[in-house]
């Protein structure tokens, strides 16, 4: 499938590793050009490098999403690097957090920076003939993962979608899509999962043999969805939440 996205441009937060790394790496295979950032500028830096391996334009910032006074300079720089903009993946998260700041923490990175850089980037998009919007979310949104009980990840990842599907709608008549992607446990080096798998076996053999599929997802599984996505040829897409789990989720979507 043709999915037109050779010389569209998009930033992509939280990119240095894990599942931005990989969405970052497939959108450049398409040939869009990039605005990354992240917040460890050496694993930044070599990612960059690497995807300017594959012949496209990739321009990078260190910054945490949790400063809100950053984010609006970034897209404006991004914007004006790249000569326009028509993605933006909102991927940066600090995932689930214990010790008594978690719930404040998760605001910020997972929903407080997704409201602002949605801001920053909308009067950008509308200039755009092909402008998306994604949303990274997580089956924790609307699966509670027994025994991990309430945490503050699930919880602002459910604020996200809500917000995302409210966009969606709000910002249709401005051209700009809005769609998330949900995906399930995913393992990567360095990553939540792998750190699981060698901590906590049973619990990640039980996990794992939940999954219908029989493997824990890739994060490439990811960027491939948000790919799509993003692209012209999911041109009559909004307000979807597409849920990459290997059928993880035992719920019947309707």
């Amino acid at each position: 499938m043709e999915l037109g996205l050779t010389g569209r441009k998009a930033i992509v937060t939280g990119a240095s590793r894990g599942l931005g790394k990989a969405i970052a790496a497939q959108l450049a295979n398409e040939g869009v050009d990039l605005a990354l950032c992240a917040r460890g500028e050496n694993a930044l830096k070599e990612t960059a490098e690497e995807l300017r391996s594959r012949g496209v334009t990739v321009h990078t910032a260190t910054l945490d999403v949790t400063d809100e006074d950053a984010i609006a300079p970034f897209v404006d720089r991004a914007a004006e690097q790249l000569g326009g903009l028509d993605i933006v993946v909102s991927n940066a998260s600090v995932g689930t957090q214990k010790g008594p700041e978690q719930w404040l923490t998760s605001f910020k990175a997972d929903l407080l920076a997704f409201v602002r850089l949605v801001e920053a980037a909308v009067p950008h998009l509308e200039k755009s003939d092909g402008a998306s919007i994604i949303s990274i979310g997580t089956t924790s949104a609307f699966d509670t993962l027994p025994p991990t009980g309430p945490n503050s990840y699930g919880a602002a990842k459910a604020a996200v979608t809500h917000h995302a599907a409210a966009l969606a709608r709000s910002l249709a008549p401005k051209g700009i899509r809005v769609n998330t992607v949900s995906p399930g446990p995913v393992e990567f080096p360095g990553g939540t999962w792998e750190r699981i798998k060698e901590q906590r076996t049973e619990f990640y053999d039980a996990v794992r043999a939940r999954i219908p599929l029989g493997r824990m997802g890739a994060p490439e599984d990811v960027a491939k969805a948000v790919t799509f996505l993003a692209s012209p040829a999911a041109a009559y897409c909004t307000a979807v939440n597409l849920v990459v789990d290997g059928g993880f989720v035992s719920r019947v979507q309707s």
